[in-house]
């Protein structure tokens, strides 16, 4: 019997390693996996590249492991929302580099990784600066930008319940991308808030199947973003 359980957050990512891709599910606070992430900065990598929807909120989560200075480049739809406040100091200091995709395009890059497509073609982009040194074509009489699917090292995303097996349902739209990055990953890690014996999912809602999860780590009381955030909270 496989089983996928991980005792602890500590020990899903101990060996991520400098130099390290890793896709962070999350769409803001949905699916964004911060016990995980607060553990890989108590594991210490650097030099990371990270991809992710957005650059956290706050000094908490993703926000924290920019502050941190472990990251070297992020590709992202957004860098810079309402609460982003450690990415534009970074950004503007020069100590990391972004690469921005558009957001339905870094959705089908994943999502190309995971299903061995090396490239596509979109017309999201065409005419603007993001369409700077890419191959186009015009196909039917329309331009469109050749893009790359996009892999990584390791995958943390965030699910409601797993079995040890590694079957992952979400809650709601903490599913955005983590299906995805699940797919795309070397190493896939997921969080939940329940690990259940085999057979107590019913097969007909599981989400991700475990084939492409490598780790479970069960996180009863997951904090959530949001409040750490109105509490000034700053990891670590």
């Amino acid at each position: 019997m496989i089983n996928k359980q991980i005792e602890s957050a500590a020990e899903a990512v101990k060996d991520v390693f400098d130099g390290a891709t890793i896709m962070i599910g999350g769409f803001g606070e949905a699916g964004s996996p911060i016990e995980l992430i607060h553990a890989l900065i108590d594991q210490g990598a650097k030099d990371l590249t990270i991809a992710s929807n957005n650059t956290g909120s706050g000094e908490v989560g993703l926000a924290a492991l920019l502050k941190a200075e472990r990251v070297s480049k992020v590709i992202c739809s957004f860098p810079r929302t309402a609460n982003s406040t450690v990415f534009p100091d970074l950004y503007n200091s020069g100590k990391i580099e972004l690469e921005l995709v558009p957001q339905g395009t870094l959705a089908e890059r994943i999502r190309a990784g995971g299903a061995g497509i090396p490239a596509f073609y979109t017309p999201a982009a065409v005419g603007t600066p993001l369409a700077e040194g890419k191959e186009s074509r015009t196909f039917e009489g329309q331009d469109y930008l050749m893009e790359y699917g996009l892999k990584a090292d390791f995958a943390l995303v965030k699910g409601r319940s797993a079995d040890t097996h590694g079957n992952v349902v979400y809650s709601k739209t903490a599913r955005n991308f983590g299906p995805i990055m699940a797919m795309a990953a070397r190493i896939s890690i997921v969080q939940v808030n329940e690990v259940v014996d085999p057979g107590a999912i019913d097969p007909e809602i599981v989400v991700t199947p475990g084939i492409f999860i490598d780790r479970v780590v069960q996180v009863a009381t997951p904090v959530h973003e949001s409040d750490l955030v109105a509490a000034g909270v700053s990891y670590p």
